[in-house]
């Protein structure tokens, strides 16, 4: 397939809004947003992506994403629970990611809530999906989509998670095909709602 084809089939596709401000996002929207997501470490990886989005632009972070997961252990959270004060310092000099050091400890702590989650539930993913019933919300529903990301959010704070207020609770759902928010003329739309 030539470049010219991928381009012009990009093009063609009507997408999200937000997703055409960028071909960078164009990917992004299309393999994963919206997706539900099953695997603990992907879904640890999220929510801490999308924490790291606070204050910043989610391109800032997606730009970001390849040097977090190296700077991380690919998020592995057994390793990252155990970083100590010189990990974190030497995390802080990483220009690959956002330096600040909120952030930086909130991964570390998150790391260890999971783990406390995981020992609970036995995994993140059956915590985290018994918030909407372990069946993706609908864009429909709006009003009951941001009443589960500030119950989650609650919940999660109270486990010790960090950068979990709820609006980066509602935006790992979106991320994460814990709610499906894509536009109805999006072609994704009707594919996740199969």
């Amino acid at each position: 397939m030539t470049t010219e084809h991928i381009q012009s089939t990009n093009e063609a596709r009507i997408r999200c809004q937000w997703a055409m401000s960028h071909e960078l996002f164009f990917s992004y929207h299309d393999e994963e947003w919206g997706v539900p997501v099953h695997d603990d470490r992907l879904l640890f990886e999220m929510l801490n992506l999308e924490g790291a989005q606070a204050g910043l632009s989610w391109l800032t972070i997606l730009k970001k994403r390849e040097n977090y997961r190296a700077a991380f252990d690919n998020f592995d959270a057994r390793k990252i629970a155990k970083y100590d004060a010189a990990k974190k310092e030497s995390l802080l000099q990483n220009e690959g990611i956002v330096r600040n050091r909120l952030k930086v400890n909130a991964v570390v702590e998150n790391a260890k809530a999971v783990l406390e989650v995981q020992r609970e539930f036995g995994s993140f993913d059956r915590y985290i999906w018994q918030f909407v019933d372990g069946e993706p919300l609908r864009a429909s529903d709006r009003q009951h989509a941001v009443a589960v990301s500030e119950r989650m959010s609650k919940d999660l704070k109270k486990r010790g998670f960090r950068f979990v207020g709820a609006t980066i609770c509602y935006a790992f759902m979106q991320a994460v095909g814990m709610v499906n928010d894509h536009t109805a003329d999006c072609f994704r739309a009707a594919m996740l709602a199969q």
